[in-house]
């Protein structure tokens, strides 16, 4: 099994190893994927991808998916590849590669936002890393091609290569929103600046943090830095890795799943200036924690905790409020989650407000202290990790699988 590492955004190799060890391997996170209720039934659209961390519709039967590792975006039609239309140059080490995409129809343009890591070698895995970088691209109107790259971010690559986050996200504003992680090396050190908590580290540089800009790359007047400052697209803070974010359909607000270190992984709802504690704290934090110890950018960003978390690593992954009526009102609005550790789809209800979860008996604590409370939150497993989640223009689910090289649809 490939290392978490080598996910759309990675985990440190220790980590991995500690989920290897909470996994049977060939009973849960090699299995055939399968899902809790009969009422559900799962389809394969299409396989033979390699790698692949994310998609976006473009019509019926029609969609984009990219590749991590060769830096391809393949148009897929009436569940077949119908070719390749971009194949990028991109750095593979660890979480490095091809790692976000989301599309937006603007008038007559259709928009294709991509988040990579740009290498200068056209030879996977070879060459030095450029950057992990924001481009937004026009799809070609044959939609055969992407023309046009606009750089929107350049953010640190190094000087490791791991935890780079890699979910992008056009917001219900029209704003395009990127988690980055704090971009650690293989001994575990990663960037320490004040965006992660250190009161004395040097100004914040796109590490560890939710980027906000224009569709033109401008940064959002709100943003928590000043504008004028370099990097100063931060909408949230503090944050170690994310896999998957979305917005409430309802609300309007946003929400991200978080893995922690060996524990403590996290569902967090974000609003702006939002601080995740990391490297100060992960998880619930303790009784008489300190946040005076915390940075605020001079009161503009404030602390909030999780509204659950994972004691024992799931790793979580994509994050889904499944605005859809397919599934019926039970499911409605819901929340799905990925994890890598099981290839699990977790299924979660709001609460009356909607901005906690609705959880019940050994869960009403907001923790997991083991699988076994876990399992009326399971809706499927054995994804063979699900990198994204997606609602289809036929209002059903989809899934991209990293290691199955597949996309499945979900209907009832």
């Amino acid at each position: 099994m490939s290392p978490f590492a080598h996910l759309i955004a990675g985990l440190v190799i220790s980590y991995c190893l500690a989920v290897l060890m909470l996994v049977d391997e060939d009973s849960v996170a090699l299995g055939e994927p399968n899902l809790q209720s009969a009422e559900f039934h799962l389809d394969k659209i299409v396989d033979g991808l390699a790698r692949p961390t994310g998609l976006t519709f473009l019509g019926p039967d029609d969609f984009l998916v990219i590749e991590e590792d060769t830096g391809k975006v393949k148009r897929v039609v009436d569940g077949e590849i119908s070719q390749t239309i971009l194949d990028l140059d991109v750095s593979t080490d660890d979480s490095r590669g091809l790692m976000g995409i989301d599309s937006y129809q603007n008038g007559s343009k259709t928009f294709v936002f991509l988040y990579y890591t740009e290498s200068t070698s056209s030879r996977d895995g070879e060459g030095d890393p450029l950057g992990n970088r924001l481009y937004r691209y026009e799809l070609s109107d044959d939609k055969n091609s992407l023309i046009n790259p606009k750089l929107l971010l350049d953010l640190p690559a190094g000087p490791g290569s791991m935890d780079n986050g890699g979910p992008v996200l056009v917001g219900p504003d029209k704003y395009i929103y990127l988690v980055v992680g704090q971009i650690q090396d293989d001994h575990g050190v990663g960037h320490q600046t004040k965006a992660q908590n250190f009161e004395e580290g040097v100004d914040a540089d796109g590490t560890s943090g939710v980027h906000r800009v224009t569709q033109d790359g401008k940064v959002v007047a709100t943003g928590i830095l000043d504008p004028a400052a370099e990097k100063s697209g931060y909408f949230a803070y503090g944050i170690r890795n994310s896999f998957g974010m979305d917005f409430d359909p309802i609300t309007g607000k946003l929400w991200l799943s978080e893995n922690g270190v060996h524990t403590n992984d996290e569902i967090n709802l974000v609003e702006s200036g939002f601080n995740g504690g990391w490297k100060d704290v992960t998880g619930l934090a303790p009784s008489g924690f300190d946040y005076s110890g915390l940075v605020s950018f001079n009161g503009t960003g404030k602390y909030s905790d999780p509204k659950f978390v994972w004691n024992h690593t799931v790793a979580p992954t994509a994050l889904l409020f499944f605005n859809s009526d397919s599934f019926g009102p039970d499911y409605k609005n819901d929340i799905f989650v990925g994890d890598y550790a099981f290839g699990r789809i977790y299924h979660f209800e709001l609460d009356s407000e909607r901005t906690g979860l609705r959880l019940n008996g050994t869960l009403s604590d907001e923790v997991a202290n083991s699988d076994s409370e876990l399992q009326s939150t399971i809706f499927g497993e054995g994804f063979g990790v699900p990198t994204d989640l997606e609602i289809g223009p036929d209002g059903l689910l989809y899934v991209s699988s990293l290691r199955d090289g597949a996309v499945y649809k979900v209907t009832r």
